[in-house]
């Protein structure tokens, strides 16, 4: 099958045949149909969070089962389906108690460098989170995988995948933020998008879209922001605090920087709720002033939402489809997967939201 190798941090991926194994016990083989450039994956390919090389990286996909290993009951050839990398065992404490997005059991979540599936030249080729979606195929247990509707565009069901599972997660499990509550969102790419798409769903009464770029901003409008603001123009959470008479009940990070995980804590009223979605790199420290805790304002972290994403996807595909759910709007772009690099470089030009691989079987 054709995969983007990433051979080392900082360079371009290149496009080569790797040899995938079939499904063993409990795992599926999936044609990969579409699989969206996300920025995650631009923090591995930059070097800002490490992963053993070479690899085929790629998270966030959509595609159809050909293969079921043995003792998988859940799906068959055909199905159509959506990856997930908050794969689950359902035994451990963390699933038992509703935490599925942060079971680590070993036997359905590989550390990396240990999953043998995939091979180059013979040797051995690293599958990134356990999926790596930028390939034509993928092996990977049926536990990653939630079967959806056929009606639903393989294309936009992808971006369900990362994008949209982690805002609405955060939305929905991590804050539950409440019917006409403030909402402050820092970030309008794909996670931010989702985030504020969310919370219009979910009834917040004023969301605050922070962005530098214009066109994002203009995107954040459409997606349920009822207000932007520029964050090269003046002091964000001065501005953020004027605005709603005192600061925000809620704010999402979704950048991954240590300067708007402190903006989002500071532009708390008292009794507020910061959650970080974005990826912070390794070795970052946040700062806060301690006084301020005493108002009773508090800061968390999120994993891809919190989610459940067996009922939380199909969810979001009924939310697709009954017009709730704004996925058209957010790709920017379909390329080949021969067009990844040019992908990853349009993403970090800024401008666009989403960029999908669509795979030509």
């Amino acid at each position: 099958m054709k995969a983007a190798v990433l051979h080392a941090p900082q360079q371009p991926m290149t496009i080569e045949d790797v040899a995938i194994e079939k499904p063993r016990r409990r795992e599926v083989l999936v044609r990969t149909a579409a699989s969206g450039l996300c920025h995650s994956d631009l923090h591995f390919i930059e070097g800002s969070y490490p992963t053993p090389v070479p690899a085929v990286l790629g998270h966030e996909s959509a595609g159809i089962v050909e293969a079921v290993g043995e003792d998988v009951t859940y799906l068959k050839p055909g199905d159509h389906v959506i990856s997930c990398l908050s794969m689950f065992c359902g035994h451990c404490e963390f699933c038992l108690s509703g935490h599925l997005s942060i079971c680590a059991d070993p036997t359905v979540k590989p550390p990396p460098g240990k999953a043998q599936r995939l091979k180059w030249n013979g040797n051995h080729m690293n599958q990134f989170l356990n999926l790596s979606a930028f390939a034509e195929q993928m092996v990977v247990h049926e536990h990653a995988l939630v079967k959806v509707r056929e009606d639903m565009p393989l294309d936009l069901a992808a971006l369900i995948g990362c994008a949209v599972i982690t805002g609405y997660g955060a939305i929905a499990h991590t804050a539950r933020i409440e019917q006409g509550s403030t909402v402050a969102i820092f970030g309008a790419g794909g996670i931010g998008l989702s985030t504020i798409n969310a919370a219009a769903i979910a009834g917040a009464g004023r969301i605050i879209a922070i962005d530098k770029d214009p066109a994002k901003l203009a995107m954040a409008r459409a997606f349920g922001a009822t207000d932007v603001i520029d964050a090269s123009e003046g002091d964000t959470v001065k501005r953020i605090v004027e605005l709603t008479s005192g600061g925000v009940h809620y704010s999402f990070e979704c950048i991954g920087l240590k300067s708007t995980a402190e903006q989002s804590f500071s532009c708390l009223r008292s009794g507020g709720t910061a959650t970080l979605i974005g990826m912070i790199p390794v070795g970052t420290r946040i700062e806060l002033h301690g006084v301020d805790f005493l108002r009773e304002r508090r800061i968390q972290g999120c994993m891809m939402g919190s989610n459940r994403f067996r009922t939380d996807m199909p969810r979001l595909v009924d939310f697709y489809l009954q017009g709730k759910l704004h996925l058209k709007e957010m790709v920017s772009q379909r390329i080949r997967l021969e067009e990844i690099n040019e992908g990853f470089a349009a993403m970090k030009a800024g401008g666009i939201a989403r960029s999908v691989i669509v795979f030509d079987h």
